[in-house]
């Protein structure tokens, strides 16, 4: 035991250290055994589904979305289990409505780079219809840093650069915390993002301003706890695959 000692005149005082304490009582009265975490099978792979997920793409339909301006998606099946957005059919949007959550998403942008900055392999994954995550070839096209990938979209900078070559198959990971308002409408907890790319963290549970806005300032509209997931059509053959999601 570490004694620490003040001398007041003749006078000693041993005091007993905070970890010393620590050691003393019933360790079993801060054991918390309820509720028990529910079982949960990983996927066989580090990217795979897990058994709670819900399988947004595997690569055989486009049964789980459907066209952002209403009727079936439009896009392409490619005989490699991808989709890719066929120019000019518009953004998808998932049928179904999440809010909280975990995605994992996998993309990869064209091999034959055409244009620069902004022009080349852009598109968006927005959660909640809204927040959006920022797809990008950013593999040596310098644009504005908050419109790089992995950035959300003008509003936070991803804290490096993961990119990998045009034509290879990149990943996101995110958790996402989703917005609550009000009664009156007014927000009262932002929207929140963890992304990983490419297994690098990038951006760390960083608060959203609002919505994703191109022009102004982001600002905040309420909206119900759950809302499609939408990928954008922003005019390059961007392809993805292996999505899936948990509810959180």
């Amino acid at each position: 035991m570490i004694k620490h000692i003040c001398a007041i005149g003749m006078l000693s005082i041993c005091t007993v250290p905070a970890f010393a304490q620590q050691t003393q009582g019933d360790p079993k009265k801060t054991e918390v055994w309820e509720p028990v975490p529910v079982m949960v099978t990983p996927g066989k792979t580090p990217t795979a589904a897990p058994a709670d997920a819900i399988v947004l793409f595997d690569g055989k339909n486009l049964n789980q979305w459907q066209a952002k301006k209403g009727g079936a998606a439009k896009w392409k099946l490619e005989p490699d289990g991808a989709m890719t957005v066929v120019k000019g059919t518009g953004d998808i949007m998932t049928k179904q409505g999440f809010g909280s959550c975990q995605l994992h998403i996998e993309w990869r942008t064209p091999a034959k780079v055409e244009s620069e900055g902004q022009g080349r392999g852009n598109s968006g994954i927005f959660l909640m219809g809204r927040y959006e995550l920022q797809i990008l070839d950013s593999y040596n096209n310098r644009t504005y840093s908050n419109g790089q990938a992995g950035s959300l979209y003008k509003q936070h900078i991803p804290l490096v650069n993961a990119s990998k070559k045009p034509g290879e198959w990149q990943v996101y990971d995110v958790v996402f915390t989703a917005p609550s308002f009000f009664s009156d409408g007014n927000m009262a907890t932002p929207a929140k993002f963890t992304v990983f790319h490419n297994g690098v963290l990038i951006q760390n549970n960083v608060e959203l301003k609002g919505n994703t806005v191109y022009i102004g300032q982001p600002f905040y509209e309420a909206h119900s706890n759950k809302e499609p997931i939408i990928l954008q059509d922003h005019g390059n053959p961007l392809s993805f695959r292996n999505i899936w999601i948990r509810e959180l």
